[in-house]
């Protein structure tokens, strides 16, 4: 394994045998960056399986806990994979080895501390407090009896502030944090974000902060608390709302798919259907106008600067939805691109993974046992590669337990 993970102190506990490593190697050959990695992901629903599951990718042995009744997204289906586990929990818990405990009991405790002993990171979103409940916080007991460990600790609110320890969910954060109020159009009212962004989010900041912590261990020899939560990273999202609200004092409103601050970033109709344009710059604006036939709109004093652009958004766009009615939009895309100017058509889900592009950056994984989105990071020298499907509940408990 690893030096960084190889040397690092690990103590033993009372009351329980720790696993020797052998009982960690996956019998199928791990690759990536993180082999010889040890994880122990106890979190359910998305932002810590996501997270755990990221890390699996990239080589990490990931061992599923899960409660007798199992992950809630187990159940959130149809479409079902099979009985008992529906597609949602298989877009987050592939390569990962599954074992059921109830840590009510001190006996299945005791599992999990022996296999703390080996661990490197344990991952948790329980509501704040649960840990400590059990005789497992981190605070009191874990960072004194595994002071190797990273323990990310994963939540709606934190346990800091007047909504702490309260339960989080994505579309609730989107309310709260100001996401949905700059979502959607002024005809239908503030809408959620079709996807749980909230909630990737968030994990996606967790597999960072454990990367962190795995690097400053790597220096001081001791682990620490990784924190991440969905509020948190809900304020964080709002780039450039929140700076325009703070130097400008006027609150940002719905704006459907359209950008607070570039008038010709937005979607539009086309003969066929509907584009995507990204005209950023002046360079783009006139190479945009150029193609469509428009240079008119190049000398004329409403739309000759992004300032004037704005103020005058809504003629802008009439006038670019009428040159752009006689074109249909996967030439015009390609043209477009070809010239330097993003744009892309608005494709449907199916569309998305249907595209060339798609298999040619290994983007949709297709095999006889799992079906799923392909990895967003990619190494050069140490690549991941997707696991293998994810656990049923309490699969391996006997290997594990062993």
């Amino acid at each position: 394994m690893p030096a960084s993970f190889e040397n690092d102190q690990r103590p033993a506990t009372t009351g329980a045998s720790p696993l020797t490593d052998a009982a960690w190697l996956d019998t199928n050959a791990k690759q990536g960056s993180l082999v010889g990695l040890r994880v122990l992901d106890l979190s359910r629903v998305l932002a810590g399986p996501l997270c755990a599951q990221m890390l699996s990718d990239h080589g990490a042995d990931v061992i599923k806990v899960e409660a007798p009744q199992g992950d809630e997204t187990r159940l959130l289906g149809p479409p079902f994979v099979e009985p008992g586990q529906a597609a949602y929990f298989s877009a987050i818990n592939r390569g990962k080895r599954g074992l059921s405990l109830d840590l009510s009991k001190p006996a299945d405790r005791a599992i999990l501390e022996a296999l703390l002993v080996n661990a490197d990171v344990l991952i948790e979103n329980f509501v704040p407090g649960t840990m400590a409940k059990w005789g497992l916080g981190y605070d009191d007991y874990l960072s004194n009896a595994f002071p190797h460990l990273i323990y990310c600790s994963i939540s709606g609110f934190g346990d800091t502030g007047p909504l702490a320890n309260l339960p989080g969910y994505d579309a609730v954060l989107q309310a709260m944090c100001g996401l949905m109020s700059i979502n959607g159009e002024p005809q239908t009212g503030p809408t959620r974000i079709g996807v749980p962004v909230v909630d990737q989010v968030t994990g996606y900041n967790a597999f960072s902060g454990i990367m962190m912590a795995l690097w400053a261990r790597i220096r001081t020899g001791q682990g620490q608390r990784v924190e991440a939560t969905l509020f948190d990273s809900a304020l964080s999202m709002l780039i450039p709302h929140a700076a325009n609200w703070m130097n400008s004092g006027k609150t940002p409103a719905l704006t459907g798919s359209a950008h607070p601050n570039i008038p010709t970033y937005n979607r539009f109709e086309v003969g066929d259907g509907q584009i995507f344009l990204g005209i950023v710059n002046e360079g783009q604006f006139k190479k945009f106008c150029k193609h469509i036939q428009r240079e008119d709109l190049l000398s004329n004093p409403l739309f000759d600067s992004n300032a004037s652009r704005m103020t005058n958004r809504d003629a802008l766009r009439h006038e670019m939805e009428v040159a752009l009615k006689d074109f249909k939009r996967a030439d015009l895309c390609k043209d477009l691109m070809a010239l330097g100017v993003a744009a892309g058509p608005v494709h449907t889900v199916p569309e998305a993974f249907q595209q060339p592009h798609t298999a040619a950056r290994e983007m949709f994984i297709q095999r006889d046992d799992y079906q799923g989105v392909g990895l967003p990071i990619k190494l050069s020298k140490t690549p991941g590669s997707a696991g293998v499907r994810p656990p049923r509940l309490g699969e391996h408990n006997s290997d594990i337990i062993r």
